[in-house]
């Protein structure tokens, strides 16, 4: 299982720590192949530019120039209800607060694998109790597994239907009505009769688009208000 981790530290010394303990975990689950593709990020500013809904795991320090880490994930809310996020900092009295941001859990620097493989558990376990479901398609003769978390759009063009994934595009025969079929029990609805959008990952609402994940797409008429009204209903949800 591949999980994508991003770290947000602006101390290199604590950065590289994290990425070799992530390593030494990996070596002690090797029954279990977990494997880690980790991103470093050495300010929060920097990161939310970049942020767009693409990890499982944030490690995030809260000590940070030009935005506290504390502030940052008060934004990665904003988009993204569900990421994991674990504090590193040098006091726990400000980390206890990650809570009101609904951060899973803290580590006080300095780090020891001990403890980080007990929130590495904590976190993985998470993960699985919360992973959205996964399913498959069929890309020329080749088959796909794709996980619905990572779908940011399916769009339908010239008889096939094209998932706009955080990995890439993919491309398959078939028709929408059994796309949204396949998704009817995760939230996704149709902003116009050639896309079928994830709503966790829309940002904004500007008249006639919707922008889902930094890309824009128009909103038909006949659409909007049962679009609305679908993604109202998720916020609402949460």
């Amino acid at each position: 299982m591949n999980f994508r981790i991003c770290i947000v530290e602006d101390n290199r010394e604590t950065c590289e720590q994290l990425c070799a303990l992530m390593k030494e975990y990996e070596q002690d689950h090797c029954d279990l192949k977990y494997t880690f593709n980790v991103t470093c990020f050495s300010d929060a500013i920097t990161f939310l530019d970049e942020f767009s809904g693409n990890y499982d795991f944030i490690f995030m320090d809260i000590e940070l120039p030009h935005m506290n880490g504390m502030e940052a994930v008060r934004h990665i809310r904003e988009k993204d209800e569900n990421v994991i996020v674990v504090f590193v900092t040098n006091m726990a009295q400000y980390a206890v607060k990650g809570y009101e941001v609904n951060a899973l859990d803290f580590i006080v620097k300095p780090v020891w694998y001990e403890s980080f493989a007990m929130k590495m558990d904590r976190a993985i376990n998470k993960y699985k109790s919360t992973q959205s479901k996964e399913i498959w398609i069929t890309e020329r003769n080749n088959k796909r597994r794709l996980r619905v978390r990572d779908i940011k759009y399916v769009e339908v063009a010239h008889h096939c239907c094209i998932y706009h994934t955080f990995e890439g595009n993919f491309t398959t025969y078939d028709q929408l009505y059994n796309v949204c079929k396949e998704l009817e029990d995760a939230p996704f609805a149709l902003c116009n009769r050639c896309f079928l959008v994830n709503l966790k990952h829309v940002t904004a609402i500007e008249a006639m688009s919707v922008t889902v994940a930094g890309e824009s797409l128009q909103i038909s008429r006949n659409k909007k208000k049962s679009f609305l009204m679908s993604l109202n209903e998720f916020l609402g949800g949460k």
